[in-house]
């Protein structure tokens, strides 16, 4: 005999402010109404809504966690609210987002002069300028320090960069690109990695788009190319060097792909509890079935542990007390949680499963994208070995 259901036994809305409340509230409204009707034929069509840019800067989702210069200025849980709703509805969707914000708006904010940041932050607040990260490259993935592109210095000051990166979120789009090379400084035997804000009509700077993706497909990607692009010293950004600079940034954006990813389980899961009450064989609901609530189970108890997890490291965040190995331990389960929970789901809607407006294959396919990128499960899974034996496996 049915009874009355709860499609979640955890709710953190009492662990949350009022104004975390507020904004989640008013994010998961929007990306309801206005993100979720479109995101289907978008993603078929493997096309980015570039008209939404406008209304994510209303929302306050580009440099959310920033303070000043146009930005919302908000707290690390009320940014991780953010995230999970956005990704909720698709995980391209996310990464536009989390790119701006966290691998462009951030390193300008934390590591630029106030040139650069009055430059460009009020800008990318409002939408109206666009940023990507260049880190990887065609050879250098999980390990920058490998990276070709490197920067020469020039008698009159400025620097002359040249290589190539790839896999590049938001670059076919972008006006100013975050570029990380490897400098030749004076009195250092050897190499150090330093940032660049190179932008578009640049001389040598281009930047194609990457076609024939499976996955993120609502979401643009390409490669910067750089052949003797000219930038003025200017352009450096001053206040860090080493890989430490791209790092940090890497740590602010896993951090939101970790409450993301929860969203995008809760968005599979949803839809699989909704499809198994309505879905009758055998003339009764599949969830009815006792194979069938196992796997609800598992999925809706994965989700609240994770769920826990983003808020517990979002309030160590607020403290200033989260660390770049707890990060890797919330990017790492919560993506392959959200993975599993995707598989799950497909298998409980059956072939209805890989139809698009059903919305779980394609939360399927994105996420394994995010399984890999900003550091592969594998590394994550080393960094934190490292940190809890002592002992350093990369090498």
């Amino acid at each position: 005999m049915a009874s009355a259901s709860q499609p979640y036994l955890l709710d953190i809305t009492p662990e949350l402010a009022e104004e975390e409340r507020l904004v989640h509230a008013s994010a998961a409204d929007f990306c309801r109404s206005r993100l979720l009707p479109i995101i289907a034929e978008h993603y078929e069509a493997g096309t980015f809504p570039r008209d939404l840019i406008v209304e994510f800067a209303r929302m306050g989702f580009l440099g959310a966690p920033l303070e000043g210069y146009g930005c919302a200025g908000l707290n690390p849980v009320a940014y991780g609210l953010t995230m999970l709703e956005l990704e909720k509805v698709d995980s391209g969707l996310r990464s536009f987002c989390s790119v701006q914000t966290a691998l462009v708006m951030w390193p300008i904010f934390a590591y630029g002069d106030e040139t650069q940041k009055q430059r460009w932050l009020p800008a990318m607040a409002r939408g109206e300028a666009i940023g990507c990260f260049g880190l990887t490259e065609p050879g250098s993935g999980s390990d920058p320090g490998s990276m070709r592109t490197n920067a020469r210095r020039e008698p009159n000051g400025d620097y002359v960069l040249n290589g190539e990166k790839m896999w590049i979120t938001n670059s076919p789009i972008a006006d100013v690109a975050v570029v990380w090379a490897k400098v030749v400084e004076e009195g250092r035997p050897d190499p150090v990695v330093r940032g660049f804000l190179v932008e578009r009509g640049m001389q040598g700077f281009s930047t194609p788009e990457i076609h024939g993706k499976l996955s993120l497909r609502a979401s643009i990607t390409g490669s910067i190319v750089l052949e003797d692009v000219r930038v003025p010293a200017s352009s450096m950004l001053p206040g860090v060097s080493g890989l430490k600079g791209p790092l940090g940034c890497l740590t602010q954006a896993r951090y939101g792909i970790g409450w993301g990813a929860v969203g995008a389980a809760m968005g599979v899961y949803e839809r699989a509890l909704e499809y198994s009450k309505d879905r009758k064989q055998f003339n009764r609901p599949l969830a009815g079935f006792q194979l069938t609530q196992q796997k609800l189970v598992e999925m809706h108890n994965a989700i609240g542990k994770s769920l826990l997890l983003a808020l517990h490291f979002g309030r160590l965040k607020q403290r200033g007390k989260l660390t770049s190995t707890q990060v890797s331990w919330l990017k790492r389960d919560n993506v392959a949680m959200a993975l599993d929970c995707a598989r799950t789901a497909r298998s409980i809607l059956g072939g209805n499963g890989i139809m698009g407006e059903f919305h779980v294959m394609r939360h399927l396919c994105n996420l394994e994208t995010v399984y890999t990128y900003e550091g592969t499960h594998e590394v994550h899974t080393l960094a934190i070995g490292r940190a809890i034996t002592g002992e350093d496996a990369f090498t």
